[in-house]
């Protein structure tokens, strides 16, 4: 069974800033939102709320479905 990785909020913290904490980009804050549905009401964060931090499939870069600029062309 796969361990599920949490967050603890520190004060301030906003869903896009959770994002580039963990994942090192502010993009994925939707994937936080969906695997957080009780919190979606929350902008900004009191301490101490578990987050729950889903496992993101990394981008290919040659991935030609993808627009150049999220290729890194």
């Amino acid at each position: 069974m796969a361990k599920v990785k949490v967050y603890k909020t520190v004060s301030g913290d906003t869903w896009d800033l959770i994002a580039y904490k963990v994942y090192g980009s502010e993009g994925y804050y939707h994937d936080l939102i969906r695997s957080n549905l009780a919190l979606i009401d929350i902008a900004v964060f009191d301490a101490n709320i578990p987050i729950i931090i889903p496992e993101i499939a990394e981008e290919s870069d040659n991935d030609t479905s993808l627009p150049p600029w999220k290729r890194g062309e």
